[in-house]
């Protein structure tokens, strides 16, 4: 093995110093899929060596504490990462030859391989050793297509196919556990700092969690292509939008017998000379930019202004596919439908497959959903859209980029 090892390190070694601009486009993708699958079977070997390694007891005998220790001070590694390869050597070694043959073949990664063992394990436990050996060869054909994030997802309802005689009572009890987890665990802390900005921290029940992401994740979207904010700093200002659409309702509970509003103390010289600060009611001064900003905001101050607040139609843009129509597209297509896409619908435009302007009807047989970016990639390039014959949206690459033309679909938005 070590001698097979030094030549395969001295053909890597080679490969490193070759020049890879001279490749043609398709041995680059095609050179790209060998060296990852050569990373995993590499891996394969690496596992099985430290598995041979914690069960002699070798870190022991060369004075480290453990295996992981010894693993961190000989591969410089830290002792968290160490201690999973650890761990992952010894659940392939026992018991899970299918997982540890896919990465000997490439055809899993390390992640996907953390997983399957995770998953399997948990199978195990819950309907033993039969449904955790079908749960295995599941696993590894869904690891063909997922990345390990959306593997363990579906990983979630893996008893539906292996068992689904506990599947229903497995996932009850299972969700049952996590909302008195959730519900244990919820909070929400707000530290004001020095110089008046706020801190958030804390940890949102599922329900909760769902409910911020349905108001800001609208919000957040870039607003264009010159938008150069950064993604937290897009959130922060969803934030903001969502607390002015609050204030706008009219329908919070009075705070001290007064409605719930943003109040700002100035002088009506000073505002109209941009000269003076202003001060909210909780001491916070502001900048005369930001108060006059404030003042111009009928959204933010109601009762000052006089003034109904009525918040602009977004929708406009979206007028041809709105209300029943887009919830109908939205229960299809379950976000972007552009192959390997995962935005979700609420960052998703209605495209028409035949242009409206071309004379395509408004309805769900001429729409699929797609986020800002591949709606502009489908505008300007030559991918084309057709629905297949179940009704769903598959997606025809350029002949320069497949020769042949094979429809592809969206794997994201599977539900299992």
């Amino acid at each position: 093995m070590l001698e097979e090892l030094t030549q395969a390190e001295a053909a890597v070694a080679a490969c490193v110093d070759a020049s890879a601009w001279t490749l043609a486009e398709s041995d680059l993708v095609a050179a790209l899929d060998a060296a990852y699958r050569l990373e995993q079977r590499l891996a394969a070997v690496q596992l099985s060596l430290v598995r041979e390694l914690d069960g002699r007891g070798t870190a022991v005998t060369r004075g480290a504490s453990s295996t992981a220790v010894w693993l961190r001070e000989r591969l410089r590694l830290t002792v968290p990462t160490a201690r999973r390869l650890v761990d992952l050597a010894a659940a392939l070694d026992t018991g899970n030859p299918e997982i540890r043959a896919a990465l000997a073949n490439g055809n899993i990664t390390v992640d996907q391989a953390r997983v399957i063992g995770d998953t399997v394990a948990a199978v195990h436990t819950t309907a033993g050793a039969q449904a955790a050996d079908k749960a295995v060869g599941v696993l590894v054909d869904w690891a063909g297509q997922f990345d390990p994030t959306l593997l363990r997802k579906l990983g979630t309802r893996i008893l539906d196919h292996v068992a689904p005689d506990i599947a229903d009572a497995a996932t009850q009890a299972a969700l049952e556990a996590e909302a008195r987890r959730t519900n244990r665990d919820r909070h929400l802390t707000l530290s004001t700092l020095t110089d008046g900005r706020l801190r958030l921290t804390g940890t949102l029940d599922t329900e909760t969690a769902g409910l911020l992401r349905a108001a800001i994740d609208p919000l957040s979207a870039p607003s264009g292509p010159d938008d150069q904010r950064s993604p937290g700093q897009r959130r922060h200002d969803a934030l903001s939008d969502v607390c002015r659409l609050a204030l706008r309702t009219g329908e919070l509970p009075e705070h001290g017998g007064d409605p719930a509003q943003i109040v700002v103390t100035t002088s009506f010289d000073a505002l109209a000379g941009q000269l003076g600060a202003g001060t909210l009611d909780t001491g916070l001064h502001l900048t005369p930019d930001t108060v006059r900003r404030l003042a111009c905001d009928a959204a933010i101050l109601p009762a000052v202004l006089g003034s109904a607040g009525q918040p602009l139609d977004l929708g406009r843009q979206r007028r041809l596919i709105t209300g029943p129509l887009r919830r109908a597209l939205v229960l299809r297509d379950r976000g972007c439908a552009f192959p390997g896409c995962d935005r979700p619908p609420r960052w998703c435009d209605a495209h028409h497959i035949r242009h409206w302007a071309d004379g395509g009807t408004t309805s769900l047989a001429n729409a699929v959903l797609l986020c800002g970016h591949h709606h502009r990639h489908l505008h300007h390039t030559d991918w084309t859209v057709r629905l297949a014959g179940d009704g769903h949206p598959e997606f025809i690459p350029p002949a320069w980029l497949d020769p042949d033309q094979v429809p592809r679909r969206n794997h994201y938005h599977r539900r299992t």
